[in-house]
Order: C-alpha cells, then structure tokens, then sequence
C-alpha cells in the first residue's frame, strides 16, 4: 500500500512539509509506503473548464497535474497539506486541486484522503474545510484525527515545538493507516465498492 502526501508550499522542507512528514513517519511504522509530493515554486495553471480532459483523460497542460495523476494511479491514499494564504489554502495547491480532480474523477472513488494545514495564527479552520471538499466530492472517505489537522508555527523548528499539532499529525497517521487495512481486509473478504448510478446533473436555472 502506498500513500502519496502532496505539499502544497513552495518551500521545499518548512512547515508544511514538517507536519506532513510526521504523518509519513506514522505510515511507514506500519510499513505503508509513502511518498511527499513537492509542488515546488513555479507557476501552476487554474482550470479553465475547456472540458478535453474528459476526451483525453488528462489536462491538456501537459505538466505537474499529469504527473501528479500517473502517480495516484497506484496509490491506495491520498494527504493534501498547505499553508494557510487569507485563511484558505494556497494558491498553488488551489489550482492544482481543481484540475487534480476535475481531470482524474475515477482515480480518487473510495480511496482515503485527508487535509493538514500549517498555519502561523489564524484561518486555519477555514482552509482545512476547503480542501475537505475535494474529497467530499469525489467518493473518498476522510480520515480524521484527534484533533482538526493543523500545526502553528512559522518556522519547522516552531511547528515542532507545538506538541498537540504534532501529536495530532502522529495519530493522523495511524488512522490513515487502520484505514487502509480495513479497506484491504474488506476485499479479501469479498466487500466490493458500492455501486455507482449513473451520474445525474440538475442546473437550477432553466
């Protein structure tokens, strides 16, 4: 089982990458193997709703998203960390989401996801929620914590000092991890997925 945690910070080991490596640290003791997705600094397009990714089965910016989604193919779990931008997520991780899962709807149904958020004081909360709705959207259950999964600090060595943030990401974790086997475990059994209807589309303005 493989777990794929994406950081959504263009700095390459701060905060973000602090606590989602204490989440990896917890996956890997259960011998689930992990890999931190690094958005890095450089511009990421927004999506623009052409719709060709439905024709092609990926975006026509042939770039990070792409890659992005070649890698989940495989993967069994998902964690999307950022650092609080104006009390939501970042930019970056915005525009990367958007066309992470308007191009690759399939790839997500019933794989576990779950939001960490680094923040220096406040809006923590807020972008926590807007990154739950990815996975509300796409079928996939939420792992939760202890604790909503944040981390304060404005520098790696601050978020370590903050010990329930810590803690929180530690048993963040372990969830991720009881859930997978419990996924894994139903198959064996012969629990298969729950069956799609066709999908209905109703536009409120006629």
């Amino acid at each position: 089982m493989k777990v794929l945690l994406v950081n959504g910070s263009g700095h390459l080991k701060g905060c973000t990458y602090t606590a989602l490596k204490e989440v990896a640290r917890e996956l890997e003791k259960e011998n689930i193997e992990t890999e931190i997705f690094q958005l890095g600094n450089k511009p990421i397009a927004g999506c623009i709703g052409c719709m060709s990714c439905m024709k092609r089965g990926k975006c026509f910016r042939d770039d990070i998203v792409n890659e992005f989604l070649e890698k989940a193919k495989e993967a069994d779990g998902f964690v999307y960390g950022s650092p609080v931008h104006y009390a939501g997520a970042s930019g970056m991780l915005t525009s990367f989401l958007d066309r992470v899962h308007y191009s690759g709807k399939s790839i997500f149904l019933y794989k576990p996801g779950a939001a960490v958020v680094s923040c220096r004081r406040g809006g923590a909360s807020a972008a926590f929620d807007q990154i739950n709705k990815y996975f509300t959207i796409s079928c996939m259950p939420i792992v939760s914590s202890q604790y909503w999964n944040l981390v304060h600090g404005n520098t790696p060595e601050e978020v370590v000092q903050d010990l329930e943030g810590m803690q929180t990401m530690r048993t963040l974790g372990r969830n991720m991890a009881w859930m997978l086997k419990c996924i894994e475990a139903g198959k064996k059994a012969g629990i298969g997925y729950p069956e799609m209807e066709e999908r209905i589309a109703t536009n409120f303005i006629r």
